[in-house]
């Protein structure tokens, strides 16, 4: 009874300890989201971004010091906010850890390769978070409706990506994979302003436009993707992404709840006295400047 007892009360710390991390990450977007009902503020989100990227740096420490393997996968449609994620989350994390992993269409010979044999490559080793701008379901998308490969493949590859996602889990990896679901209008929205905004037009590809008018393909082969690759060990999690802050915003707080973490204790830093210039005299240089523009 006593043993009994003992694991009942590691069990219950172990939980509060883990309820306590996820308040802190949570906290700041907890708030914003509910003092803006409508679209999320510039200063909300500011606000709470700054609380989750003192967290993911924390979870970034804690991933090297223990080895973790992540790896997170994000799909949705053109225009649904991936890039937009992707570059909340990494910009004040090291590269070194957070490795992006955006494929270009693959070459001849990746094409006679085994399909899943370009990403496996790039999975993560240890002290390494992984996150793919699109993954290996690029089959059971664009592949499929823009008919780059045929529908037996993509069905052999549904077939195929749970046992594949299995062994990646019990190899250790943290797998999490979201789809961003955004509206039609808010689609074409986007879409527009990668037309008219010379900032965005880099965005725009050709392949975008032709896969436009394909929202219903699109949606079946979404449908289809869920019923199959949805399962206990590396189920979906749907971001709303309409708005696109509050999105990016939760979709991070997610994160954080799913990885487990720990601040590791630091010592207080303190700058050292920089030397004195000795003999040192700045030299007669004609250096050239950069302009001042403004």
């Amino acid at each position: 009874m006593g043993k009994k007892n003992s694991r009942a009360a590691e069990k219950s710390a172990a939980r509060s300890k883990k309820g306590e991390r996820q308040e802190a990450a949570g906290l700041a977007a907890e708030s914003a989201v509910r003092s803006a009902p409508g679209k999320l503020s510039a200063k909300a989100y500011d606000k709470a971004l700054k609380k989750l990227h003192i967290e993911l740096v924390k979870l970034q420490e804690w991933v090297k010091l223990k080895g973790l393997k992540v790896v997170i996968v994000f799909e949705g449609r053109d225009g649904a906010g991936k890039g937009g994620t992707i570059k909340a989350l990494t910009e004040k994390v090291s590269p070194r850890v957070f490795r992006v992993i955006a494929l270009p269409a693959p070459s001849e010979r990746e094409k006679s390769q085994m399909y899943m044999q370009r990403y496996m490559k790039h999975m993560p080793a240890a002290g390494e978070v992984v996150i793919f701008d699109r993954s290996w379901y690029n089959r059971a998308g664009v592949e499929r409706v823009m008919g780059f490969c045929s529908e037996q493949q993509s069905v052999e590859f549904l077939n195929e990506v749970p046992r594949f996602e299995y062994y990646m889990t019990h190899s250790g990896i943290i797998l999490l994979k979201y789809w961003l679901e955004v509206s039609p209008e808010e689609q074409t929205r986007r879409l527009k302003s990668r037309i008219t905004d010379g900032r965005k037009i880099w965005k725009l590809s050709p392949m975008d436009l032709k896969s436009y008018n394909r929202w219903f393909d699109y949606s079946r082969a979404r449908d289809d993707m869920f019923k199959i690759s949805d399962s206990a060990h590396a189920p979906w999690v749907v971001v709303p992404s309409d708005d696109k802050r509050r999105a990016q915003i939760n979709t991070i707080t997610h994160i954080l709840s799913k990885v487990p973490y720990e601040e590791i204790p630091r010592e207080k830093i303190k700058l050292p006295a920089r030397q004195k210039p000795g003999k040192y005299v700045e030299p007669d240089y004609p250096y050239q400047y950069v302009p001042d523009v403004i």
